[in-house]
This record gives C-alpha cells, sequence and structure tokens, in this order.
C-alpha cells in the first residue's frame, strides 16, 4: 500500500500511524512566522534583513546582542562592567528565579546593555534595552546602569544614544522601581547643561515609565518603523475614556503624526541616520 493510499484510509485510524510519517528532520529555529503577515519565513533570510520581515518589513524585536551588531563599528563596542548582584529590594516571592530564567532566555544579565563604541566612526556612549528580558521591564539595575553611562558620557564630553524598549516600570521593585524615572531624568539634564547630544531610539515596545522619562527626553527622538510607543496600554485607555481609539493609535506612525517624534526610521537605515545625526552635532 502506498503512503497516499493509507492517507486516504486513514479514516481506519485514531490518528495516522508513526510508520506511515516521513521523516524530516527539521532544526529548531530554521523556521518563524511573522508576526504581522503570518507568513512563514526562513529565519536565515530574516538574519540577512535585519531581522525585519521580507514580505511586509515588519520589525522582529532584537535581543542587545544583535542591535549592538547592526548598529557598531565591528569590535568598538565596549560594555561597562556594572555589575550590581542579585537586587531584590521587597524580596519578592519568585523575583530571583524569575530574573534567572530571564538571563538564560536573553543571554543579557539585565534588561539593559550599556557601553562605549564607535558608530561609522562617531565615538558615543550606548545604551541599548532588551526586551528578551523580563520585557526590557525598568528596575533599579536598568536605572543605575543608564543613570552611570550618562554620568560617564559627561565626563568623557560624549554624546549618548540610547535604545529602548519596555514594558514598564518592573513591579518586583515596587517605588524603588519608580524612582528611577527621576534618577534618569535627572542625569539627562546634566547631560544637557554640559551641552552634549542626546539621541533616543524608540523600539517595539516602548511604554509605561520609560516612555514617561528617558524615551521621551531625547534632543532628537527617533522611532523604528511600526514600534508601540505609549504609556498605558490601549484598553485601559479605552476603558477610562469610553472610546474607542483609532487602530494606529500608539504607532511610530501616529505619534510622528503628532508630534512626539522627529522621525521614523526603518532599521537598515538606523545606523546611516545615526551617522548622520553624530556628524552633524559634533563637537570640534
Amino acid at each position: 500500500m502506498s503512503l497516499i493510499d493509507s492517507f486516504r484510509k486513514r479514516k481506519q485510524y485514531d490518528t495516522v500511524p508513526a510508520a506511515l510519517v516521513p521523516h524530516t528532520s527539521i532544526p529548531d529555529g530554521m523556521w518563524k512566522m511573522c508576526s504581522d503577515c503570518k507568513k512563514i519565513i526562513y529565519h536565515d533570510n530574516v538574519k540577512q534583513n535585519f531581522f525585519c520581515c521580507p514580505h511586509c518589513g515588519y520589525h522582529f524585536p532584537l535581543n542587545a546582542t544583535d542591535r549592538i551588531r547592526q548598529v557598531c563599528d565591528e569590535g568598538s563596542f565596549v560594555p561597562y562592567a556594572d555589575d550590581f548582584g542579585n537586587v531584590d529590594p521587597l524580596e519578592f516571592p519568585g523575583y530571583s528565579a524569575k530574573k534567572q530564567q530571564a538571563a538564560e532566555k536573553s543571554g543579557s544579565d539585565e534588561a539593559v546593555v550599556t557601553g562605549v563604541c564607535d558608530i561609522d566612526g562617531h565615538r558615543v556612549v550606548l545604551a541599548v534595552m532588551d526586551s528578551h528580558y523580563m520585557m526590557g521591564s525598568m528596575g533599579w539595575v536598568v536605572g543605575e546602569r543608564v543613570a552611570l553611562a550618562i554620568e560617564r558620557a559627561i565626563e568623557a564630553g560624549l554624546p549618548v544614544v540610547a535604545f529602548c524598549a519596555s514594558g514598564g516600570a518592573r513591579m518586583q521593585e515596587g517605588i524603588v522601581s519608580l524612582m528611577q524615572m527621576a534618577k534618569v531624568s535627572g542625569a539627562l539634564s546634566k547631560l544637557a547643561e554640559a551641552g552634549l547630544l542626546y539621541v533616543v531610539v524608540n523600539t517595539y515596545p516602548t511604554m509605561g515609565g520609560v516612555t514617561a522619562s528617558f524615551a521621551m527626553l531625547g534632543d532628537i527622538i527617533l522611532a523604528e518603523k511600526g514600534a508601540l510607543i505609549g504609556f498605558a496600554g490601549r484598553r485601559v485607555i479605552e476603558q477610562t475614556i469610553n472610546q474607542k481609539l483609532p487602530d494606529e493609535f500608539q504607532s511610530a506612525e501616529f505619534l510622528l503624526q503628532h508630534g512626539f517624534v522627529d522621525r521614523v526610521v526603518e532599521r537598515k537605515d538606523m545606523r546611516e541616520v545615526l551617522s548622520l545625526i553624530l556628524s552633524l552635532h559634533k563637537r570640534d
């Protein structure tokens, strides 16, 4: 009996017998589905296209390592060695274990990586948030790392470039998390007083306390194509005002139309745009 005949007689079985199913070995991660157009895409094609869908242009969320690889000159990134240990100010149940799981999933020890690098030959201090680590939520370590990076930029006379990707404040740290909004905003005020440039790039997603602080304090505010940017979530707002919001509400394109961001940039063009901005604002 042929394989086709076997499938035609499938009603004889509760399931297809394993012996009749062709054994094909497909490595994990070879294919992925686009979250927008729902097409199945070969992973290497996505990677070669700056981790964007080759069909609809959807920008997949990047981890910090891939973001640094795309933006920085090869081999130029030197991370700041800020290791604050296991911070758990409220001794929140299960928090330490959750952070360990997040580290294994993302490959980062926290939701932000900071350091110094070159972007097309321009020396900058870089902060890159990683939504793969607890949705990029902002706790004490995130705030401390970003604030210290800004202070180092002031000492060295360097501009700051930040990539934001966050679900907001980290609930497991309570008020300690919310205090980071003021801490980082204060550091940025000192950066402005020193006459140094701050460029921020909002990516998918940039929400909550990060949006309410350093994501919207840039001298120049960029956003990746299709990025979700806002404070409260759509359903919370709709329930509060008892109105239906536009479909494009809180998208990067919507915020550009309403003056909240200066430019929406496709990922493939990000390095070139940053290089242009840095060259135009280069200090003598």
